[in-house]
């Protein structure tokens, strides 16, 4: 008998023609098993009683040692969050910030993000700069030229008292790729060293990030987008000034060293690693189902070769785009990533184009701002889902 492929173990792919896996990515029988089971084992176990602890505390420290070899740093420097925005939001608020600081944000982070560092600048009067990279629209083949102008908008935008600069590793709207391991060095030279706050969302089991993670101050990500992970699990990575600098903003006993002694003068209670900006309970049994998800990742192949794989789908997306009159593509070239974004002309509301894809089980999505159209391909992508997504475009086109 031939093994399961990873899309037949996905009932979410069975009934439909998927292109939001930025949004979120389908659930694999696997791994749904996998929650089930560890559910089933932690109420035999305890569900708190002494037997259950060593199970818990397996599950957790597996989980971390698989996350850290995919972000290539130690496991201490990783915590688990519940998704992107509490993982650079927990250590971000806790940052030591002076009166009259710098932000500098780019002009494509998620709305999240935003109204959380416009909170941020409001209660400790900072200042908040605009990097404009929405307007980098050159695509895959001119990657070079991208990143050249990417640092020149950064020593443009920088000041003397920049002291946080927000910036995603793949620009959720365009699909554009920044190049954070050369900005973090350019931050480095800085006078003012900036931290380097890295929203993740769409880079986790998407594209390489080894380099990145290391690199970034605050790289927080997801398991429920690109990993086909379940949703309520995510993590952020630290770099080592981050745990030593920022301080827990939301506190629990998961962020303390011990919990007896609280009560105690201690100038000293949280623990030094990730776990600082963990806070209490959480789901256990998610952690055997992301673990369950990215191993079935791995058995399709290395994260450079299934990188590969999607940018040769995505490219396959954007030629055939390419062709219809009256669609407008926001890169001007194939896609460096996996997400496709586009316009139609004529289309004042394209929530018309994604209800009537919809009604064929076709499913896109709208981007707020912009109000752009956003495709996703991934490896579960086949050439026949993308035909019938051309041909449904050109349908709607036709009918009006």
């Amino acid at each position: 008998m031939l093994p399961i492929s990873i899309k037949d173990n996905m009932p979410a792919l069975q009934n439909k023609y998927y292109f939001n896996y930025g949004g979120q990515g389908p659930l694999p029988t696997e791994s749904l098993r996998a929650i089930t089971t560890s559910w089933q084992t932690i109420q035999k176990l305890g569900p708190f009683t002494n037997d259950v602890w060593p199970y818990i505390t397996k599950e957790v420290i597996s989980t971390k040692n698989l996350l850290s070899e995919i972000c290539g740093i130690h496991p201490k420097r990783i915590a688990f969050t519940e998704n992107v925005t509490s993982g650079c939001i927990l250590p971000l608020l806790g940052l030591p910030f002076d009166e009259g600081d710098h932000l500098l944000i780019s002009d494509c982070e998620h709305p999240g993000i935003v109204a959380a560092c416009k909170e941020l600048a409001r209660k400790k009067n900072l200042s908040i700069g605009i990097l404009p990279v929405l307007k980098l629209c050159n695509g895959n083949n001119y990657e070079a030229k991208t990143y050249k102008t990417i640092l020149k908008l950064i020593d443009t935008n920088l000041q003397k008292n920049t002291k946080l600069v927000v910036l995603s590793h793949l620009l959720w709207n365009t699909g554009q790729i920044m190049p954070i391991e050369l900005i973090s060095k350019r931050l480095k030279d800085h006078p003012s060293n900036p931290y380097l706050l890295v929203d993740a969302a769409q880079s986790f089991c998407h594209i390489p990030i080894k380099d990145a993670c290391d690199k970034a101050d605050i790289y927080a990500f997801t398991g429920h987008k690109w990993a086909y992970g379940p949703e309520g699990l995510g993590a952020v990575a630290l770099s080592t000034r981050v745990l030593e600098e920022s301080s827990p903003t939301l506190i629990g006993w998961k962020s303390l060293k011990a919990e007896e002694g609280i009560y105690v003068n201690n100038k000293a209670p949280f623990h030094s690693d990730g776990r600082r900006f963990e806070i209490a309970t959480s789901c256990i049994p998610l952690l055997a189902g992301l673990r369950s998800s990215l191993k079935m990742l791995e058995n399709e192949g290395s994260e450079t070769e299934r990188f590969f794989k999607i940018k040769r789908l995505s490219s396959i997306l954007w030629g055939e785009l390419n062709q219809i009159k009256n669609v407008e593509l926001v890169l001007n070239s194939s896609p460096p990533s996996g997400i496709i974004s586009f316009s139609i002309n004529g289309i004042n509301s394209p929530e018309e184009v994604v209800n009537y894809l919809g009604q064929k089980n076709l499913w896109i999505r709208v981007l707020e701002d912009p109000r752009w159209l956003r495709a996703c391909v991934h490896i579960t992508t086949e050439q026949t889902e993308i035909d019938n997504l051309i041909a449904a475009i050109n349908g709607f086109l036709k009918s009006r």
